[in-house]
């Protein structure tokens, strides 16, 4: 089987973990949420460096460094007028659905927030998709599992807002994984992108990586330092990018 597919299934799977996890913790502190997002965070900032962004331009050519330069920014902008035609709902599933009880009675809000996360995982997928195309399978894998690490509290955060609004279990259950699914499909797209025209890999690497150092920027890391653990948030995005680093280092080296 080809490791695009095992990526596909096991990036979009991350999802669905994530969400039966979130039935057994149905509330996890601040503190713990913020350290795995981090920990997340600091894999992904290295899979987006090393294995992306570095990957994208080629040092005998001058001129590949200005696509790279480009790539990133069209990576970010493509996420920022996202977020401005599907607003992100800050709050939900952080633990204190009792502050909210005016949103919990507001079920569209509820699907537009996982609707947001959906259509944010599209790029994401795209990402571990075009990873492939750098030909370094071992890089690849450090982006993927950069990017389903990431997705595992993901999963967690969407079910406490859905279950609140009188969501069923099972139905929660089919939207977490619908959201998964659109991981998925934006693996494919990156990947077979890529293959028609190697042509375009430069700029798609440095687009991919724009879009995860978006990600982690205006979401990730705002979102673990808004309750008072900064300190740990940092020692953990730190620990997620050394250890992302040396995998990178040991299995493509």
């Amino acid at each position: 089987m080809h490791p695009v597919i095992l990526t596909a299934v096991g990036v979009g799977g991350a999802t669905v973990f994530g969400a039966l996890i979130g039935f057994i913790f149905k509330r996890p502190s601040h503190k713990f949420n913020d350290i795995i997002l981090s920990f997340a965070a600091g894999v992904m900032l290295s899979a987006a460096v090393m294995g992306l962004i570095v990957e994208s331009f080629n040092e005998e050519e001058p001129v590949s460094l200005a696509v790279t330069v480009i790539g990133i920014f069209a990576g970010a902008v493509c996420l920022n007028l996202i977020d401005k035609l599907v607003p992100h709902l800050h709050g939900f599933g952080d633990g204190n659905e009792e502050a909210h009880p005016e949103k919990q009675k507001q079920l569209s809000k509820v699907l537009l927030f996982v609707i947001a996360i959906a259509i944010h995982n599209l790029p994401e997928g795209i990402a571990a998709g075009v990873s492939f195309g750098s030909g370094n399978t071992a890089q690849a894998m450090t982006v993927a599992g950069g990017i389903a690490l990431q997705n595992i509290p993901e999963g967690m955060v969407i079910i406490a807002p859905m279950i609140a609004s009188g969501i069923s279990k099972s139905k929660t259950l089919l939207i977490a994984a619908a959201t998964g699914l659109i991981e998925v499909i934006g693996t494919f797209i990156g990947f077979f992108a890529v293959s028609v025209s190697e042509a375009v890999l430069p700029f798609a690497l440095a687009f991919a990586g724009g879009t995860m150092l978006y990600v982690i920027s205006d979401e990730m890391i705002p979102e673990t330092h808004a309750h008072g653990n900064e300190r740990a948030a940092t020692y953990s995005l730190l620990a997620g990018f050394c250890l992302m680093m040396i995998f990178d280092v040991v299995l493509g080296g």
